[in-house]
C-alpha cells in the first residue's frame, strides 16, 4: 500500500478533511481482508492478487481490460456472506476515515452481485444496511451509487436505474455507468438515464479515462452526466474543457488509476495542474485501491509530490470534494470549515512513525 509522508514543512494530508467519490465496492476491499476470505473458503488467487500484489496493469488494449477485469472478479467472488458485505462497507469506512474521509459515495453494480445474495433488491438493502451500520459505527457520511456495467445490455442498465428511482431518499444518490469505455454504444444507455434523471437521481457515468474528449463529449450529449468519473482527459482539448467548466461538471479524477492502467506514463503526467488552471472542479478518488495499492489521502500525496502542490491548493481540491459531493448543505458547510481550520493551523515536523 502507498505510504502517505509527511514533509517536513507541509500539513499531514491524512488530517485534511475530504469527500470521497469515486470508489468502487468490490475494489475497496481491504488486501488482507482478500486474503483471508479467500484462505477461508479455498479460493485459489492469481499471484497477482498475492505475492504479486499490487499487480502490474495495463488496459491500453482490450486484453489488458480484460486482464484487470478478471482480477476484479476473482475478488468479488471472496464475497459470500452477509457478514462479508458487512465487514467490507465497515473497513472502508474505517479506511477512509483514517485518510480524513468525512463523506464517502461508494459506487456498486448489484447485478455482479444479486445471484449470490438474493437478488439485486436483497443486495441493496444490505448494502444500505451496513452503509447504516458503519456511519453509526465510524461518524463517516456514506451514500450509495447504483453503477450499471457498459459491457452489459443497455435494458440491465435501465433495470437497475429502476431499482435506483426505489431508493431515492433512502441512501442511493446516484446512477452511473463503468466498465471499458470502449465497449458497447453509450448512446444506447440513454434511456436509463433518463429513467435515473426523472426520479431525481445524480447521474455519474464513467468517461475520459480510457478514451479522449470526442467521448466525453458523447456521454454529456446523451447521458446528461452532472459528475463524470474521471473525465481527466478533457485536458487534450481546451474547448471541451471550457464547456465542462462552464457546466459546473466535477471530474473525478484517480491519479494512481490512471498510470498503473496505462493512461499515463507517470504521476507527472497526469494533468491536474491544467484542469485546475482552466477553473474545474476535481475531486480526487482512489477508484479501487485493492487493485492499484492507493487509498484515499495518497491520491492527494502522489499529486503533491508530482506537481508541487501547496497546501492552499491541497485545501481547494478538499473543498471541491465536498462541494461536488451529495452531502446535505450543512455537513458540506460544517465540512468546508473544517478544512479552513485544517489550513489556519501550522505544517507539523516530519512524523516518524508515517
Amino acid at each position: 500500500m502507498t505510504s502517505v509522508p509527511i514533509a517536513a514543512d507541509r500539513r499531514d494530508l491524512r488530517t485534511l478533511p475530504k469527500a470521497h467519490l469515486h470508489l468502487h465496492f468490490t475494489g475497496a476491499m481491504r488486501h488482507q481482508t482478500l486474503l483471508e476470505l479467500a484462505a477461508r473458503d479455498g479460493i485459489r488467487l492469481p499471484e497477482q492478487l498475492v505475492a504479486d500484489w499490487p499487480p502490474t496493469l495495463s488496459a491500453a488494449d482490450e486484453k489488458g481490460w480484460f486482464r484487470f477485469q478478471r482480477l476484479y472478479d476473482v475478488a468479488r467472488s471472496v464475497l459470500r456472506t452477509e457478514a462479508d458485505i458487512r465487514r467490507l462497507v465497515m473497513e472502508v469506512a474505517e479506511d477512509d476515515v483514517r485518510d480524513g474521509g468525512r463523506w464517502l459515495e461508494i459506487q456498486v453494480d448489484p447485478s455482479g452481485y444479486g445471484a449470490r445474495f438474493g437478488g439485486i433488491t436483497a443486495f441493496t438493502d444490505l448494502v444500505l444496511d451496513a452503509v447504516g451500520d458503519a456511519e453509526r459505527a465510524t461518524g463517516l457520511g456514506i451514500a450509495v451509487i447504483i453503477a450499471s456495467n457498459r459491457t452489459r445490455h443497455p435494458m440491465d442498465a435501465r433495470t437497475l436505474a429502476r431499482l435506483a428511482g426505489q431508493y431515492v431518499d433512502q441512501g442511493v444518490v446516484g446512477f452511473g455507468l463503468s466498465n471499458d469505455e470502449r465497449r458497447g454504444r453509450t448512446e444506447e444507455f440513454d434511456h436509463a438515464f433518463q429513467i435515473a434523471e426523472r426520479a431525481g437521481l445524480r447521474l455519474m457515468p464513467h468517461g475520459g479515462e480510457l478514451r479522449g474528449p470526442e467521448h466525453i463529449r458523447t456521454v454529456l450529449r446523451s447521458l446528461h452526466a452532472t459528475r463524470l468519473g474521471h473525465g481527466v482527459r478533457a485536458a487534450e482539448d481546451p474547448a471541451l474543457l471550457d464547456e465542462i467548466v462552464r457546466a459546473g461538471v466535477a471530474l473525478e479524477v484517480c491519479p494512481t488509476s490512471n498510470v498503473s492502467l496505462g493512461v499515463y506514463s507517470d504521476l507527472t503526467s497526469v494533468p491536474l495542474p491544467q484542469l485546475l488552471d482552466a477553473g474545474a472542479t476535481v475531486a480526487l478518488g482512489a477508484d479501487d485501491p485493492l487493485l492499484f495499492g492507493s487509498r484515499l489521502a495518497a491520491q492527494y500525496a502522489t499529486m503533491r509530490a508530482a506537481h508541487e502542490l501547496s497546501d492552499e491548493t491541497l485545501a481547494d481540491l478538499a473543498r471541491m470534494s465536498i462541494t461536488a459531493s451529495t452531502a446535505p448543505e450543512s455537513t458540506k458547510k460544517g465540512l468546508l470549515a473544517e478544512i479552513d481550520d485544517w489550513l489556519s493551523t501550522p505544517s507539523h515536523p516530519t512524523d516518524p512513525t508515517s
